[in-house]
């Protein structure tokens, strides 16, 4: 079994607690902006048929990314994280993961799965399995209609909006571009109708859901 875990002492301890069901562990290692094709093929050169992933792998980035390309590689892998969502694990589990265990839980119930996964054994009923894919796909669907929206405000309209996400009001948005009160709530009309939303309050929440207001905000 191949160990994908940025936490020291906790690989140290899961490779220990693994090791002693009968189970061999290899512990990958991770370095600093490595890139998706370099850590997959450091997971390969374990020869392990399954592997226990992390999804968050501190400087080596998100371990989500190398489930797909693992799995075409006929590895069988198991996420072992900290995040709960659900709409996590569903993009996981449509990526090709064989399940989602989270580290908080039992340490018998996880070793008793991974031993499973590790005999070819079903761990995940199918129905928990679609629900959960089926929260991903529709979340995923949600994301796209909603950029898709946005890209259609023009350029001084997303300006307008930025701003509205921000909270400022349309005085202000107003004054800031030396025009006309009237100019920029028509400039919020139009964007509230390439929006499909009917209040300024939607619009800024759509922006919000896409991340306009946090610091990594688009340009």
């Amino acid at each position: 079994m191949a160990l994908v875990e940025d936490h020291a002492v906790l690989a140290d301890a899961l490779r220990l607690i693994l090791a002693d069901s009968g189970l061999e562990v290899v512990a990958v290692p991770l370095t600093a902006g490595e890139t998706t094709a370099t850590l997959v093929q450091d997971v390969l050169r374990a020869r392990a048929e399954v592997v226990l992933l992390d999804l968050q792998l501190g400087p080596a980035g998100d371990g989500g990314r190398v489930i797909e390309p693992l799995t075409a590689h006929g590895q069988r892998v198991v996420v072992l994280t900290g995040v709960s969502d659900p709409v996590r694990w569903g993009e996981c589990l449509a990526k090709g993961a064989v399940t989602v265990l989270l580290k908080s839980g039992q340490l018998d119930p996880i070793v008793t799965i991974i031993h499973r996964v590790a005999q070819g054994l079903p761990v995940l009923p199918p129905a928990r399995r679609e629900e959960l894919v089926q929260l991903w796909n529709a979340t995923a669907n949600a994301a796209g209609t909603r950029q898709k929206r946005l890209s259609y405000l023009t350029p001084r309209e997303a300006e307008v909006l930025r701003q509205l996400v921000h909270g400022k009001r349309v005085a202000e948005v107003a004054r800031e571009a030396y025009v006309s009160e009237a100019t920029v709530r028509t400039q919020v009309k139009s964007i509230l109708a390439k929006l499909g939303v009917s209040s300024q309050l939607a619009a800024v929440a759509m922006a919000r859901d896409a991340g306009w207001g946090s610091p990594r905000e688009p340009p």
